[in-house]
């Protein structure tokens, strides 16, 4: 059995972290029913959209705004352990999907919700991306290089890590209170909140005065010359983390800089010259060549790789790491659980697809559920 076998999640179908935070419950085991628009509805998502993140979930199509579509989802709630939704603060509300109705049929209900700025504040109503969230709680003015504008990480940090990862651990946290109280209740997850924790360490290192608040001046930040990227002989890169005293003396090892006259190591006035020393030696190998050379060496190098090479590397590759969908590599399950079971990822379901059975698992006759398809209240195959 995997941790959350017997648990039912309702996603409400969105963007951004909600849908990696569904998915990060079915792996776990949940049962996942996202409620999707119907197909051609004016609020739908398109279908790669919808699908971003949605192995393992199961879909019905429904109308939130039809009067019997509303009263299906609230009779899913009512048998559910989970409610997770991601729109901005109000929205379920006007739906009549918000905490009260939902935690009134199902007192039991974990309603966990998402947002980029949080429920209240000046900014809770603006609309935002990741860009935005992280740009406001100083972790995009941190990365990049100093004199440089900041270099946009993806939409990791803050859709994925400060908003799903949150998501995921405050509902996971409710549902362990729930088997003591027997109570659910509301997880509120904020992109921000979230950010503003993961970025807890710089701000005690800034607070001890170990943090220059400028980009590429400190330890973590690319400025040090044994934490950061270099360029090979054939364009690519590797990146040296070689942090602890006896990682660098293996890579200085590894360079064959051991016998050298050089800079202490942190030794900031000294980082600029140790950077440019670096930077001749990697340049004179291909990426390829350094991995070979310091295989087996712990002097934390290893090959910067585009997507489709981490695919194929021989670590990932041995842990199993990524998964088939369909046809397509994806990366698996985190965490694991031992004993690890053999498991298939069929391919991502349409809006829709599971209408009819998730319905008739919650009650709903035959007649009924073609009653619901003539008034357009839901849709599916």
């Amino acid at each position: 059995m995997r941790p959350l076998d017997g648990i039912r999640v309702v996603e409400l179908a969105g963007i951004g972290p909600g849908p990696l935070a569904a998915m990060l419950l079915a792996d776990m085991g949940a049962d996942v029913v996202r409620v999707d628009r119907p197909p051609g509805h004016p609020e739908s998502l398109p279908h790669l959209v919808a699908n971003v993140a949605g192995r393992n979930r199961r879909s019905i199509a429904v109308d939130l705004k039809h009067p019997d579509g509303l009263a299906v989802v609230l009779r899913i709630v009512a048998a559910s352990d989970v409610l997770i939704e991601g729109f901005r603060p109000g929205v379920t509300e006007r739906l009549g999907l918000g905490p009260e109705p939902c935690l009134d049929r199902n007192p039991g209900l974990v309603y966990g919700r998402v947002t980029g700025w949080g429920q209240v504040g000046p900014l809770a109503d603006r609309a935002g991306h990741d860009i935005n969230y992280i740009s406001m709680t100083g972790a995009l003015h941190a990365i990049g290089r100093h004199g440089e504008a900041p270099v946009v990480p993806l939409n990791l940090l803050g859709d994925y890590g400060g908003g799903a990862a949150y998501l995921v651990i405050g509902v996971l946290a409710a549902l362990v209170r729930r088997n003591t109280s027997g109570e659910g209740g509301v997880v509120d997850a904020a992109m921000v909140d979230g950010v503003l924790s993961l970025m807890t360490p710089i701000h005690q290192l800034a607070a001890a005065g170990q943090w220059l608040d400028e980009r590429e001046s400190n330890l973590l930040d690319g400025a040090a010359p044994f934490y950061r990227t270099y360029e090979t002989s054939d364009g690519r890169y590797v990146a040296v983390g070689a942090l602890e005293p006896q990682f660098y003396a293996q890579l200085l090892a590894g360079l064959g800089l051991g016998d050298e006259e050089l800079p202490e190591q942190f030794d900031r006035s000294g980082w600029p010259a140790l950077r440019a020393r670096f930077s001749d030696v990697f340049s004179t190998q291909s990426r390829d060549e350094w991995e070979s050379h310091f295989s087996g060496v712990d002097a934390c190098v290893t090959p910067v790789l585009s997507l489709s090479e981490a695919v194929q590397h021989p670590h990932n590759v041995e842990r199993r790491l990524f998964v088939d969908v369909g046809g397509s590599p994806e990366p698996g399950p985190a965490p694991r659980f031992e004993p690890e079971e053999a498991r298939e990822y069929p391919p991502r379901v349409s809006p829709g697809a599971n209408t009819d059975e998730v319905l008739s698992e919650v009650g709903y006759t035959t007649d009924q559920i073609l009653d619901l398809r003539r008034s357009e209240a839901v849709a599916g195959r």
